[in-house]
């Protein structure tokens, strides 16, 4: 991981890891489902997940980038999912696919293990 740019704080350079509980929720669903719908404005990169229901459209955005920063997911609009509710997404142009990275897989299974939820 490149700690260059680093603001502090996101524990992906150290031994441990601080993650929020909308950050664990999410990592929980993607560990359920493989890959998640997302999607973002032509000219903006902030991601958006429109399907959630337990965080606002900005939390989620929040949540994905934060988690994305730290190394455990992948956010990929070159490929979309393929079975995602339109009418959800139909605000932003461009669509694309949220998936565990191997560190994110490792997380998962560490919180599993532990009984973190």
């Amino acid at each position: 991981m490149d700690c260059k740019n680093c603001s502090g704080g996101c524990g992906g350079c150290a031994k441990t890891l601080e993650l929020t509980q909308g950050e664990i929720d999410f990592l929980q669903e993607l560990a359920v489902y493989a890959f998640l719908p997302v999607a973002r404005k032509a000219d903006d990169m902030t991601p958006f997940y429109p399907e959630g229901t337990g965080y606002t459209l900005e939390e989620y955005s929040a949540i994905l980038m934060h988690l994305e920063r730290k190394g455990l997911i992948a956010l990929d609009y070159g490929a979309p999912v393929g079975n995602y509710p339109a009418d959800l997404y139909r605000t932003w142009p461009v669509h694309g696919s949220a998936a565990l990275t191997q560190r994110g897989q490792e997380v998962v299974e560490t919180m599993a293990i532990t009984g973190i939820s």
